[in-house]
């Protein structure tokens, strides 16, 4: 009996070491899932995403002594308020569909045990996705889509750091009435967008706020995503010849457009892309001379150096290989920066908690990635402070036009393509 019950005490104690171990284990590692497209048409952009989140993730946990003066998780050592607890960033590929996309987040929330998620680029995937979290009150948090109905389901565990459809809308209706102001012709304009959320969405958005502004939408043409033969909408553009037409579409439309538009010999005297596909690296290493003078919107620009978009550029330049940040993985970083500073703010990985930190946040325009005013959450999850740049493919390269306090280049006009 004696031994039995010393056997007991001694199991009994091992048990407890064990247990308390895995505590101590816990505290060392904060997991964060990441559902992103890294296989399918925009793989790419999910790809350029992952190593920008990838060097946020190195600089919070191994430091730099530049970002550090501006950014105190920059410090290095993990999260200070998890005493140094390192971050791990578990990545899942949503192929690019809502129920991959909600399968994967399934997986993290429930065999990775992740404290958040982060995604999905894809508006009509972040729907799904964010409706799991919601199930299984884990925060979420979205850098990059902009489907207006996101933020409208009443969700309590939703966040959302990127501009908004309503916020491109009023930029490119300002910009244009500039243009009709200087001279230029915009008494017809296109809509083309590809049909899942976000297409559907934003294009709604851009009517109604066109309308209220006096500007013609004379074409509004949808069109299956992913499509194969663009033919079709390209010679309906043609045959109405719209002064300024506006893209709506992810990077295998955008290239297919791009090329088909070429093709048949037709283009805009204005042509402005709502980001997405256009702004993806393969687009604008692929087509970029075929599309010169394209009007584009983009949160990033770089800056200055020892500013914190030109210092994380350089560092993302040497994990990418030479590739600039662009204005979806600047997106993303942000995200995963406003993430982890409310992980660090909560001092723990209990999900109420970080919910409450999250909506307790309050970052200055010094600390962004993008050219975001700073971060700062409505009642509803989303950052009241995003702001959006209107940029204009040159040589290559975007540069920003408008708003004119923030512009680096002039606007040249009529669009040029090739």
């Amino acid at each position: 009996m004696l031994k039995t019950s010393r056997r007991t005490i001694v199991a009994g104690a091992a048990l407890a070491a064990v247990g308390w171990a895995g505590s101590a284990a816990a505290q060392e590692t904060v997991k964060i899932g990441a559902v992103y497209p890294l296989s399918g048409n925009s793989a790419s952009a999910g790809e350029y995403s992952k190593m920008a989140m990838e060097v946020g993730v190195d600089v919070i946990n191994n430091g730099n002594a530049e970002l550090a003066k501006i950014m105190p998780l920059a410090k290095g050592g993990g999260l200070p308020g998890l005493k140094g607890a390192k971050i791990q960033l578990i990545f899942a590929d949503n192929q690019g569909t809502p129920a991959a996309g909600q399968n994967q987040t399934l997986r993290l929330i429930t065999e990775e045990k992740v404290a958040a998620v982060i995604g999905a680029y894809q508006s009509g995937i972040t729907l799904t996705a964010s409706a799991i979290a919601e199930r299984y009150g884990i925060p979420f948090l979205t850098p990059e889509s902009v489907a207006a109905n996101l933020t409208e389901r009443g969700f309590k565990w939703f966040f959302r750091t990127t501009p908004v459809a309503i916020d491109f809308a009023k930029a490119y209706s300002a910009f244009l009435k500039e243009q009709k102001a200087a001279g230029r012709k915009v008494d017809s304009v296109a809509l083309v967008h590809e049909n899942t959320e976000y297409g559907n969405s934003v294009a709604s958005v851009i009517a109604e706020v066109f309308g209220k502004d006096g500007l013609s939408i004379t074409q509004n043409i949808s069109y299956s995503a992913n499509s194969t033969d663009v033919q079709p909408q390209v010679l309906q553009l043609k045959e109405k010849n719209p002064d300024a037409l506006i893209f709506i579409s992810y990077t295998s439309d955008a290239i297919l457009y791009a090329k088909t538009m070429k093709e048949l010999n037709w283009k805009p005297g204005i042509m402005i892309a709502d980001d997405a596909g256009f702004n993806d690296p393969s687009f604008v290493k692929t087509m970029a001379s075929s599309v010169e003078g394209l009007v584009n919107r983009s949160a990033f620009a770089g800056g200055k150096p020892g500013t914190v978009p030109y210092l994380f550029n350089e560092l993302y330049k040497k994990k990418s290989g030479g590739a600039d940040l662009d204005d979806v993985s600047a997106r993303g970083l942000e995200g995963f920066l406003v993430m982890a500073d409310a992980i660090n703010r909560a001092g723990s990985t209990d999900p109420a908690k970080i919910r409450d930190a999250l909506k307790a946040t309050d970052l200055k325009a010094d600390q962004m990635v993008p050219g975001y005013d700073g971060v700062k959450f409505d009642d509803k999850g989303q950052n009241t402070l995003a702001s959006s740049l209107i940029t204009q493919m040159r040589g290559g390269q975007y540069l920003a036009i408008w708003p004119k306090d923030r512009a680096t280049a002039e606007v040249i006009l009529p669009y040029k393509g090739w």
